[in-house]
This record gives structure tokens, sequence and C-alpha cells, in this order.
């Protein structure tokens, strides 16, 4: 495709320059008393002509050494080494054409001697090809260029789909090993509710198979698979623990990195809830936040989907928890999705400590990427 786009660009060139030679010669023609113009455009055109057949065959010849475009003087070596075949083709052709014609018009045609004319012609053919040599370098350089760059992105795009599909893939067993060490531990206390939190397990696992192969779901899904966890926690704590769910219709259909809430989750129920003995109330959000101008666009340019878990007993005993247990592979997972997804500055998650008690923690993520449907 680059090297039928490279060759049009250049044949458009040649016309162009075949034009404005013609032109050139026709005043100069006229200047000179000329009255027969069908001459100098013969002249200029015969030139032309057979220096493109010319240069289009010896664009075919050498195509499958483009490969030299990367050491440029073996591929300027390798069209110079081209020039004496040219020069032994365009001078009999060209003036083949030019006398063909002028003996259909029952004239003759003069020219310089042969030996004169073959150096003259030779040495003008090749500074116009050496023009379009340099033309030619240059366009199938930048299309080269574009080439890599694009197998460069793609290249990319399909190494971060593969690391955010294996960051996701990590975060299913971590939540599965949580539940069922709930369950287990509800066996010896209350075999009836151990069995209904099982069943609600098993709907949970149902959801999380629907997204195995995805690192990215709507919110709408996400929020299935965090409410099936907090139903089995709630089962566990069921005294010791409220939940407030405060969801914006219209971020239902947002896509995000699937399994990132359900840790969130998970942090506040080992860290508050199981160690405190009052009751937590936990608040989990979703809304569209304008951005600080306060100017509703519905493009969405510069909103932001935030999601927030909050709790009202909650101490953070590390800087956002990263270096404890757990805990801190699922944030850091969370984060690493986020810069691969959405680049280190359009998106983030960060916690809180709340005063007097409590832990916010909030997701970022930019409106127009994650709710662009």
């Amino acid at each position: 495709m680059h090297s039928t786009r490279s060759k049009i660009t250049v044949v458009m060139a040649w016309l162009l320059f075949t034009l404005l030679m013609v032109s050139v010669a026709v005043q100069d023609f006229q200047r000179d008393g000329g009255r027969l113009l069908w001459q100098p455009i013969l002249w200029e055109s015969s030139s032309a002509i057979t220096g493109l057949f010319i240069w289009l065959t010896q664009r075919r010849l050498t195509k499958p050494y483009d490969y030299l475009l990367a050491t440029p003087w073996r591929w300027f070596a390798l069209q110079i080494l081209c020039l004496p075949l040219q020069w032994i083709c365009f001078v009999p052709i060209t003036f083949g054409i030019r006398h063909a014609v002028y003996a259909l018009m029952g004239m003759p045609y003069y020219h310089r001697a042969w030996p004169e004319l073959f150096l003259y012609e030779s040495i003008k053919l090749s500074i116009f090809l050496s023009m379009f040599m340099v033309i030619l370098f240059g366009l199938l350089s930048y299309f080269e260029l574009v080439k890599q760059k694009l197998h460069a992105e793609q290249s990319n795009a399909l190494l971060r789909q593969a690391q955010l599909q294996r960051m996701t893939q990590q975060m299913q067993p971590h939540f599965l090993f949580n539940a069922l060490n709930t369950i287990s531990s509800l066996m010896h206390t209350d075999v009836e509710k151990a069995d209904a939190t099982l069943i609600q397990l098993a709907d949970v696992l149902r959801a999380t198979l629907e997204v195995s192969e995805q690192h990215e779901a709507p919110l709408a899904t996400e929020l299935r698979l965090v409410r099936g966890y907090a139903s089995v926690m709630a089962e566990r704590y069921a005294d010791r623990v409220t939940l407030d769910w405060q969801i914006d219709p219209d971020t239902l259909t947002c896509t995000m990195p699937v399994m990132s809430l359900q840790p969130l989750l998970e942090n506040i129920f080992k860290h508050t809830v199981e160690q405190c003995r009052q009751t937590t109330h936990i608040q989990i959000s979703a809304k569209r936040e304008r951005d600080q101008t306060g100017e509703v666009d519905d493009s969405g340019k510069s909103d932001m989907l935030v999601l927030r878990l909050r709790d009202d007993q909650g101490k953070l005993q590390t800087k956002d928890a990263d270096s404890d247990g757990h805990s801190g592979i699922g944030l850091r997972n969370i984060r690493e999705r986020l810069a691969l997804q959405y680049g280190d500055d359009t998106a983030s998650l960060r916690l809180t400590q709340l005063s007097p008690a409590g832990v916010l923690a909030e997701m970022r993520l930019p409106w127009r990427t994650a709710c662009a449907s």
C-alpha cells in the first residue's frame, strides 16, 4: 500500500514537472518565431514519457531491495548502478519517437550528432532522475516510519491487553479464597447461614465467569459482583455492618476495570469491620462529577466518573495499605490496571483518612473514556 502511494505521488510530481517543462518550451519556441506548437510539445512529452517508463521499470526491479532504506548509501548506490542502463534506453526510445512522428508529418527531424546527443541527454536525464530519486527516498522512508510506528502501537496495545488480562485473572482466585474462608468460619457457628452464604457465593462466581475473559465491564456488572460479595460478608457480620448504595443510574453503563471495586470493599471488611466491635456504616457511591469550571459539557471532556467507598470506623495502618498483605496486592493491582488502561494522569485511586475516624477510597475515571457510549 505504501509502495503504491509513493509511486502515485512520484508519478503525479513527474506529470506536473512535465507540464511545466512543456509550458516553458512552448513559450521559448514562440519567442523564437516558431509556429508549429506540436513540435516543442513533442520534444518535452517524448522525453517525459520515456523517462517515466524507464523509472517505473527501474522501480519494479529495485522494489525488492527496499530493505536497504535502513542504510541509505546502499539504497542510493543501487539506484546509481541502474543509470547506465537508463542512458542506453533513453536516447534511442525518445529520439525514435520523435523521428517517427516527424516522418508521419512528412518532415525531417534534425538533432546533434549522436555521440554529443547521447552525452547531453544522459547528463540531463541523470539530473532529473536524481531529483526524483531523493523524493522517492523521502517518501519511502516516511511510509516505513509510519508503518513501524503503527506496528509498535499495535504491539503495545496487545501487550497492554495481555497485562490487563493477567492482572484481572490474578484477582479472581484471590476473591474466591477470601469468600471460601468466610464460609468456612461460618460452618462452625451457623450451618444454615453458611449454606445461604454458599448459594450467594455461587451467584457471584457465575457473574465472575461471565467476565473472566474480559479486562473491563460495565459498572452494572461490577456492582453485581460487589453486591454479591457484600451479601456474603454481611451474612458473616450481620450485626456489625450496614451498607448504603448511592448509585447514579447514568453511570451504570460506564465501563471500568473488572473486579476493581471488590478489593476496596474487601479492605473495609478485613481491616475495619473484622477489627471493630461497633457497627460500621459503609457507603458505596457512583456519580458523574463535572469539571471545576462548573460548565455543562455534553461531551464530558473534562468530567470524571467518581466511585467512592466510605466507612466511618477505619484507620489507615500504612500509606494506602500498599504494604499490608493481600490489601496491598489488591491496591497495587488496581492502580497498575488504571495506569495501563487510562494513563497515569487521567485515572486515579486514592485512600484518605477521615476525621475523627473512617477511610475514603476514591476511584476517578475519565468520563469521556469510560462512559463514551
